[in-house]
């Protein structure tokens, strides 16, 4: 018998355009990553919405749009917000 379940948190790459997630972790311990991500204001507890998956992933972060590559985007885990 199949148990329903629903996913209440993934990397910021399974996101799709338009789902909004809260910061939860970063998956990698590469320090350069790490200021990285922090430095373009990814800090955990931090709001971020897909705006774009493709050709690049946009995000809306403190009411600015960035992209981010892909390698970044999977180190980013998220908890999911319901809109």
């Amino acid at each position: 018998m199949f148990t329903p379940f629903s996913i209440i948190g993934c990397s910021l790459e399974l996101l799709k355009p338009g789902e909004q997630g809260i910061v939860a972790f970063y998956q990698n311990e590469n320090t350069k990553i790490l200021d990285k991500i922090i430095s373009i204001g990814i800090k955990i507890g931090t709001s971020i919405t897909i705006e774009q998956q493709f050709p690049s992933l946009l995000v809306k972060v403190n009411n600015q749009t960035i992209t981010i590559n892909q390698k970044i985007a999977r180190t980013i885990y998220v908890r999911i917000v319901e809109s």
